[in-house]
């Protein structure tokens, strides 16, 4: 059963002026995005912003919005395909087992400037 939807988007150049403040990363993002995003290199921003809408659709399928300071406990991890995927942690994985979701399937894309990102909360039947 589908426990919520949520979307988001992220301006790709805002996210490029966010990074050139190094506190950012480490604010928002836990240490295994930190070292995807900086892997990225020319395409870091773009990594970033698809990474940070995929947070923010997260806490929006929840039901919740954004619990002040613990972004980084929605980590996006990446298969060996490529495929993006959350790990929730701390707050989040808390709040998740709250609602009844087992399970949360994330679709991130880029585009024209925009990266966006659709979470979708699967819960118990």
């Amino acid at each position: 059963m589908i426990a919520g939807v949520g979307l988001d988007v992220c301006d790709i150049a805002r996210m490029e002026r966010l990074l050139q403040d190094g506190r950012f990363l480490s604010r928002f993002f836990s240490a295994e995005e930190q070292s995807y995003v900086s892997a990225k290199g020319v395409s870091s921003a773009q990594t970033a912003a698809g990474i940070y809408a995929a947070k923010e659709a997260l806490t929006k399928a929840l039901g919740r919005g954004i619990v002040s300071g613990q972004l980084a406990d929605i980590c996006v991890l990446h298969d060996e395909y490529g495929a993006p995927y959350y790990e929730l942690r701390g707050t989040y994985a808390a709040l998740a087992a709250q609602r009844g979701v087992r399970r949360v399937h994330l679709s991130i894309s880029h585009d024209g400037g925009v990266a966006a990102a659709v979470a979708i909360a699967e819960g118990e039947d």
